[in-house]
C-alpha cells in the first residue's frame, strides 16, 4: 500500500482520544509520535506519505520546530487520510463529494515556499489566525495541559522564521467573497481590541481571553472576505493588537510557546497592515519573553531586529523602550558597557519626546519613572551577579540613577515572578 492509499491511519488511531487533541492542537511533534506508536507506521514512511523528509520530520518529533504552515498541514492531512475537520481544515476532496474553492486549496508543489513557515502573505495570516482560535477555542482539559508543557521555540529556529518581517508584505490577487465593513465598524474593531488590551493590563489572562480570541477569530473571518483596501488595512492592524493581548494572556496562563505563536501572528498581521511601529514593539514583546526564558542573546537578536526594521518610522519614546529592552539584554549578558551604552540612548530618545504627540496610545506608559524602574531592575540584577563592578559603574546616566535605585526593589520590571505587560 503506497502513500496515496486512502486508510493509511485506521479509524481506531483515528479516533484515540490522544490523536484526536493532538490533532486539535495542531501539536503535530505527538501526532507523529502517537501515529509511531499506535499505527506502526515508520518514520521514513510518514515522511513519504507526508511529503517531508526524514530528517523534517525527526526535527517536528523531538519539538525543535514546529508545523505552521498551511501547506504543510494540507500535505499532512492528504498523505495520512486525516479528516479535515480534525485539523480545523475544511473537508478535503477525498473524503467525499466536498469540493473546494481554488483558494482554498494546497498550492501547487512548484508553488510550495522553501522552508515549512508560513509565508509572509496576507492571506496565510489569515489562515494561521484561523487555526490558532479555532483550535484554542476548543482546547480540552487534556490539550490544555500539554501546552502547559509546550516549551518556547528559541536560536535560529524562532530567529530564522521572522527575517520576512524585513520584506515588504506579498501582494495576493486572489480574491474571496465581496466584503461589506465599512471604516465606522472598523473603528468599532479598534476601540474593542484597545479595550481588551486594557483588560489584560487590568486583570491578566483567565477567562477573558477566550472573549479576546473570539474577538481575533471574527476578524480572521472578516479578512477571508475580500475588503476594501483601506479597511482591510486597518483589520490587520486591528488583528495585531488582538494577538499581541492573546500573547501577553497566555503567557499569563503559563501557556508560554502559544504566547509565542500568537506573538508570530502579530508580528505578520502589523506586516500585512503596514504597522511597522506596532510590529516592533510586539518583537520587543518576543525579547522580554526570552529574558525571562533567560535567553539573552536571543532577545538581543529580537531587538536588533526591531530596531532595523522600524528605524524609519519609530517615534522617540518606542525607540526609548527598544533601547532599554536591549540594555536588559546587555545587562543579563554581564555587559556594563553595552548596557550603559543602552541605557544612555534610552534617556536620551525619551527626553526629546515631549514635543511628540503623534506615537501610538500603546507606549503612553513608558515615561521617565517606567525607564528609572527597569533600569533600577537591571542593576540590581548586576549587583547581584557582581556586586564590585556594579557598584563601582553605578554612574548609569539616565535623568535619574538615584530614582531607578529607589525604585529596584517595587519596580515591576524587577520580578521574575510575573512578566511586565507591556508591550
Amino acid at each position: 500500500m503506497d502513500a496515496a492509499t486512502p486508510g493509511l491511519l485506521s479509524l481506531d488511531v483515528l479516533d484515540r482520544a490522544d490523536v484526536r487533541a493532538a490533532l486539535i492542537e495542531h501539536d503535530f511533534a505527538a501526532v507523529f509520535a502517537l501515529i509511531k506508536k499506535w499505527s506502526g507506521l515508520s518514520q521514513n514512511r510518514i515522511a513519504s506519505a507526508c511529503q517531508l523528509t526524514p530528517g523534517k520530520v525527526s526535527t517536528i518529533i523531538s519539538g525543535s520546530q514546529r508545523v505552521t504552515s498551511f501547506d504543510v498541514i494540507c500535505r499532512i492531512a492528504d498523505g495520512l487520510r486525516i479528516p479535515g475537520g480534525l485539523l480545523g481544515l475544511a473537508p478535503r476532496p477525498w473524503e467525499g463529494d466536498h469540493s473546494l474553492a481554488p483558494q482554498d486549496q494546497p498550492d501547487a508543489p512548484g508553488d510550495r515556499p522553501d522552508t515549512d513557515e508560513i509565508p509572509w502573505r496576507p492571506d496565510a495570516t489569515v489562515s494561521l489566525a484561523a487555526h490558532l482560535t479555532r483550535s484554542d477555542l476548543v482546547m480540552d482539559r487534556r490539550a490544555l495541559t500539554h501546552a502547559l508543557a509546550g516549551a518556547a521555540v528559541t536560536g535560529a529556529a524562532l530567529l530564522d522564521s521572522l527575517e520576512g518581517w524585513l520584506v515588504p508584505a506579498a501582494h495576493v490577487p486572489a480574491q474571496r467573497r465581496p466584503g461589506r465593513l465599512g471604516i465606522r465598524e472598523v473603528e468599532e474593531l479598534e476601540t474593542t481590541a484597545r479595550a481588551f488590551r486594557q483588560w489584560d493590563h487590568q486583570y491578566g489572562g483567565g477567562l477573558r481571553r477566550k472573549a479576546v480570541l473570539g474577538q481575533l477569530a471574527e476578524v480572521s473571518g472578516a479578512l477571508d472576505d475580500h475588503q476594501a483596501p483601506a479597511v482591510a488595512d486597518r483589520l490587520y492592524r486591528v488583528m495585531a493588537q488582538l494577538a499581541g493581548t492573546a500573547a501577553t494572556m497566555a503567557w499569563d496562563s503559563g501557556l508560554h510557546r502559544r504566547a509565542q505563536d500568537y506573538y508570530r501572528l502579530a508580528l505578520r498581521a502589523a506586516h500585512a497592515g503596514g504597522d511597522v511601529v506596532f510590529g516592533a514593539n510586539v518583537l520587543a514583546g518576543m525579547a522580554r519573553q526570552m529574558l525571562y526564558r533567560e535567553r539573552a542573546d536571543d532577545a538581543l537578536q529580537l531587538i536588533h531586529l526591531a530596531q532595523e526594521g522600524a528605524r524609519d518610522v519609530i517615534g522617540p519614546r518606542a525607540r526609548a523602550m527598544l533601547h532599554t529592552r536591549e540594555a536588559w539584554a546587555y545587562a543579563a549578558q554581564g555587559r556594563m558597557a553595552g548596557f550603559q551604552r543602552a541605557t544612555a540612548k534610552a534617556a536620551e530618545e525619551l527626553a526629546s519626546a515631549a514635543g511628540h504627540t503623534d506615537e501610538p496610545y500603546w507606549i503612553a506608559y513608558f515615561d521617565e519613572a517606567e525607564l528609572a524602574g527597569v533600569t533600577g531592575g537591571r542593576l540590581l540584577d548586576l549587583a547581584r551577579a557582581e556586586p564590585r563592578p556594579a557598584a563601582q559603574k553605578q554612574d548609569v546616566p539616565t535623568r535619574s540613577t538615584a530614582s531607578a535605585w529607589r525604585n529596584a526593589s517595587s519596580s515591576p520590571g524587577t520580578s521574575k515572578a510575573r512578566p511586565l505587560r507591556r508591550p
